[in-house]
């Protein structure tokens, strides 16, 4: 099995679980550092390593007129203080091969959003960066078929890799998580992630953007540690109803903390 070092934090899925969270995206400076800062100490009294997570621009939104985010420049650079003035490894999505090398300045890890899971010149921008990296498994990908994203990455030198679990699609606006694809992708001996939040996620379900049911990120969430997993990936927001970016499937900060307390406890019985 192989594990990932991310400075202190080790990513495996023997190892207990980590936790990798923050908003959907940017908002502005302030509300990034104040919300990492808030997130920090509750992974810290939960006593879980934490990787703080957030997109500078999410390039795939529903509708022409929904927040993308500051844009690179700026939200690298609002990354970057969080890296330094918290003192906490940063995850973040890149969407060209021009962004994976700007990216591997500031985060440890970098991430290939799903729909992009299957694109052989990212993959490759993303393993010459030489960092650790995560590809989301894209919606309309069966488990199996992550062998060959993982064979592409490999192929260009890199074996930092981790896999994450987001759903699949299941009809019209609607995405349904199959448990076993987390034990398929584990064969691979890499570690795997699962994406509670966007996982309860209605792609386009609001017309002009998605909506989700929040209420089953804890089962899920539960569930996904009874199978065991590397790290645990959640988008959190203060108020979720009033944040820029998939509110409707983030969770607030009282639910986060009771989800990592509850899936703390499963995680520790299944790697006993």
């Amino acid at each position: 099995m192989k594990t990932i070092q991310i400075g202190k934090i080790k990513i495996s899925n023997r190892l207990p679980f980590v936790v990798i969270v923050g908003p959907c995206v940017i908002e502005n400076r302030k509300h990034c550092l104040e919300l990492a800062s808030k997130i920090k100490g509750i992974a810290a009294r939960c006593a879980i390593p934490f990787i703080f997570k957030a997109s500078y621009d999410k390039a795939n939104r529903s509708s022409i007129n929904s927040y993308r985010g500051p844009g690179v420049e700026e939200g690298l650079s609002i990354l970057a203080q969080v890296k330094s003035d918290l003192k906490l490894p940063i995850l973040t999505d890149i969407h060209t091969e021009e962004q994976a090398y700007k990216a591997a300045k500031v985060a440890d890890i970098i991430q290939v959003p799903a729909f992009l899971s299957r694109q052989t010149d990212l993959l490759k921008a993303c393993a010459m960066t030489k960092i650790p990296i995560n590809v989301k498994k894209g919606q309309f990908l069966s488990p199996d078929d992550m062998s060959n994203v993982i064979k592409k990455i490999e192929k260009f030198g890199n074996k930092d890799i981790m896999l994450t679990e987001r759903g699949a699609a299941f009809g019209y606006h609607n995405l349904v998580v199959d448990f076993r694809s987390l034990e398929i992708m584990k064969q691979s001996g890499y570690p795997v992630i699962f994406d509670a939040t966007h996982s309860v996620q209605l792609p386009g379900g609001a017309g002009s953007k998605s909506s989700g049911n929040r209420e089953f990120v804890l089962p899920l969430s539960k569930a996904a540690a009874a199978v065991g997993i590397a790290a645990l990936f959640l988008e959190v927001h203060e108020n979720p109803d009033k944040a820029l970016s998939d509110g409707a499937n983030s969770v607030n900060l009282k639910q986060f903390e009771q989800i990592l307390k509850i899936t703390k406890k499963i995680d520790k019985a299944v790697k006993k």
